[in-house]
């Protein structure tokens, strides 16, 4: 695998790279089916992408736990132990944005997510994506490797909801165990991964 260059997005100490590493989210989860799910047309993804992904971990920009690799092919967004999706955001979104017949599946889909979220302190890896065009590259697993050593550090561990079964056998291989399922409804489904702490 080659090297990359994998770095925090500025944050606190200088100006915020938000719409660079949003950018590569929205292209990332362009084809993601929870999201689509959410948002199935075009221009309504377009429009609230950026405003879901900044409730479910924008923070992370701020609080320097947002990675970027090479020259913004992947990025992931990490919330540190303590740190929360800003919940109300969320909701206010779904109410406003998401189909009336899917947003009583989104409340339960919540509800389960909090039952599966781990009580004791942890890194929650709360999105990870990589530029479609530099899929295959190796950038998912080297952010992946990035963050998983924070964790290592803090000999903490780590937890993930992946939105679909073919990344699976990626956070396997970087220690992460497959914990059940929640899939409310007609949603497609969210797979809860949990990493034990290692030192």
């Amino acid at each position: 695998m080659t090297d990359h260059d994998i770095r925090i997005a500025e944050g606190a100490d200088g100006p915020v790279e938000r719409d660079p590493v949003m950018d590569i989210l929205a292209l990332a989860f362009s084809t993601d089916p929870a999201v689509r799910y959410m948002f199935p047309g075009a221009a309504t993804y377009l429009e609230h992408f950026n405003r879901l992904a900044t409730g479910m971990a924008g923070s992370a920009l701020a609080a320097g736990t947002a990675w970027v690799a090479d020259d913004g092919g992947a990025a992931a967004l990490w919330l540190a132990p303590g740190a929360e999706a800003d919940k109300d955001a969320i909701i206010a979104l779904v109410g406003e944005a998401v189909a009336p017949e899917r947003q009583a599946v989104l409340g339960e889909l919540g509800d389960l997510m909090d039952e599966f979220h781990p009580a004791e302190p942890h890194w929650y890896l709360s999105m990870i994506g990589v530029d479609p065009s530099r899929q295959g590259q190796g950038l998912g697993s080297a952010l992946l490797k990035a963050g998983l050593a924070r964790c290592d550090a803090d000999g903490l561990p780590a937890y993930l909801e992946s939105s679909s079964p073919k990344n699976v056998p990626l956070y396997e291989r970087h220690g992460f165990e497959v914990i059940g399922l929640i899939k409310p409804g007609d949603h497609p489904g969210l797979i809860p991964m949990f990493r034990a702490a290692r030192r």
